[in-house]
């Protein structure tokens, strides 16, 4: 059953570098990624159902780096959905920085479940997004070019990310919010295309493939 998004509502969506994408670069602060997408494309379709939309992305964010700001950044602004896309970072931070470590799944599970519960408990309607590691070829920079990503690193982002996936899914469930499975998608899409095309270091959307999310979480509301 789709979101039903009344002229009037506040749409936010949150996450990480994906829903950051320069945000604080742009006029009117959602950034050049699908949250912009998301809404030119709403408001082409729908002049007479304005709706303000709102991005609280940050890069680099982790679950637990969202729960230190949900307050302030979220909860203070009372919107009626809320799309939420984080869990990349979650994985293989102890390959990108000094100071990680392995987060467990168990503690991502727990550290969403909390951004959770307090919206659930609001009323807020809910789009929760997949985290997503497309199998690009070769070698790529990473952690602002310090370390190299190659196809090693990549087999144990993958083993790290699915079950943390997975907790998307049952979370969704869990709160009846709508689930948008980007990894599937992406995994479907560069089965034709190659990966590069949606994701040229397999975590960071093209164009393309923004265009790819943004038409997917439309497909979410009404």
């Amino acid at each position: 059953m789709t979101i039903t998004v009344r002229p009037g509502s506040t749409v936010m969506f949150t996450g990480d570098s994906i829903t950051d994408c320069q945000r604080l670069e742009s006029e009117d602060g959602l950034g050049f990624g699908y949250p912009l997408r998301v809404a030119g494309e709403w408001g082409l379709r729908y002049p007479d159902r304005p709706v303000t939309w709102l991005n609280t992305g940050i890069g680099g964010n982790k679950v637990m780096d969202l729960e230190a700001r949900w307050q302030t950044d979220v909860l203070d602004a009372r919107p009626d959905v809320v799309s939420i896309l984080v869990g990349v970072n979650d994985m293989g931070w102890h390959t990108l920085d000094p100071m990680g470590y392995v987060i467990p799944v168990e503690e991502f599970e727990a550290g969403y479940d909390r951004l959770l519960a307090p919206l659930a408990e609001a009323g807020t309607k809910l789009i929760l997004i997949e985290p997503f590691l497309l199998p690009i070829h070769g070698v790529v920079e990473a952690g602002a070019g310090v370390v190299r990503i190659g196809e090693e690193e990549r087999k144990e982002w993958r083993t790290d990310l699915d079950p943390k996936i997975q907790v998307v899914r049952e979370l969704a469930r869990k709160y009846g919010a709508q689930l948008l499975a980007a990894d599937g998608m992406f995994a479907e899409l560069a089965a034709t295309t190659g990966p590069e095309y949606w994701a040229a270091d397999g975590v960071h959307p093209t164009p393309a493939g923004h265009a790819a999310l943004a038409a997917a979480w439309l497909r979410l509301v009404v």
